[in-house]
């Protein structure tokens, strides 16, 4: 009967041990997951604060982490429930982890296109004003109150540093760092140098305003005889990802193979690197500087 008892109280001990040992284990990844989601989470609302005020879009980070985490967990659940793949889901769940750069990378850009696109007008305006009689900072603020968006919002965020003592030459240096558009840059140096050697700067203005606008005239022409080459490559290349989500729905355990084999995942290796150089060599012959 002793016997008995301390080999019960030899089990009860090891259980009390595991138990220990297990929710030790469970409470020090709990930690870590929860200090990494901490540091990601400060990471993410301070570049995020960042990218979008530079371009003056005024968001919440902290909501903006939330959508993030949580379509970080639910849109690979979708995929998975809907496929049965691991390493698919796997893949989206990476992919996830890129969306945020691509979107403030896509936004920048398209920021910069349309600031590029309205550029010409805006020195037009200023020549105007100056040709009326009124000094460079008067003709940019009637240009800041009657240009659109986004070029009001950076030139009005040259005209406040103007205001508060910054000279127009540095002023127009730091605003190049925002908006590294060779035209932009280029404008900026003719006005730069025309105002430091005394130059007639309505001339110079209207002459960088009409150069802009050809060179866009330029671009718009190289633009569309290189659209159908552009619009090829994006079909090529999203056609066989088509062709494999309809199959994967119509035929889902022959094209399980792909990811659940060896000789399949080979495969699926290779037709993802030809993709990416097909598409790479596609997107490279129809990039054309101007």
């Amino acid at each position: 009967m002793e016997f008995l008892n301390e080999i019960s109280f030899s089990i009860y001990i090891i259980a009390a041990c595991i138990f220990a040992a297990v929710f030790l284990l469970v409470k020090a990844i709990g930690s870590s997951v929860a200090n990494s989601l901490a540091l990601y989470q400060s990471q993410f609302t301070e570049s995020a604060e960042v990218e979008l005020s530079d371009l003056f879009i005024f968001a919440d980070p902290k909501k903006m982490f939330v959508l993030n985490v949580v379509t970080f967990f639910v849109v690979p659940t979708l995929v998975h429930m809907l496929w049965q793949i691991w390493i698919v889901t796997a893949g989206v769940a990476v992919a996830l982890l890129f969306v945020p750069p691509f979107l403030y990378k896509s936004l920048r850009n398209g920021r910069l296109k349309k600031f590029e696109a309205q550029l010409p007008d805006a020195y037009m305006m200023i020549s105007s004003s100056l040709q009326a009689g009124a000094s460079f900072n008067l003709a940019l603020a009637d240009m800041v109150e009657r240009a659109p968006s986004p070029l009001a919002q950076e030139f009005g965020l040259l005209l406040k540093k103007i205001k508060l003592g910054v000279a127009l030459e540095d002023g127009l240096l730091e605003m190049e760092e925002r908006i590294p558009l060779d035209s932009f840059i280029m404008a900026s140096s003719a006005i730069r140098i025309s105002k430091e050697v005394g130059g007639n700067l309505v001339t110079t203005i209207e002459s960088m305003a009409d150069t802009l606008r050809r060179k866009k005239t330029m671009e718009g022409k190289i633009e569309s005889l290189t659209a159908q080459g552009k619009v090829q490559g994006k079909f090529m290349a999203g056609l066989p990802i088509l062709i494999g989500v309809i199959l994967s729905m119509m035929e889902p355990e022959a094209m399980s193979q792909l990811v659940t084999t060896s000789t399949g995942i080979a495969i699926l290796v290779g037709l993802v690197v030809m993709e990416a150089i097909g598409f790479f060599i596609i997107n490279k012959i129809t990039s054309i500087d101007v």
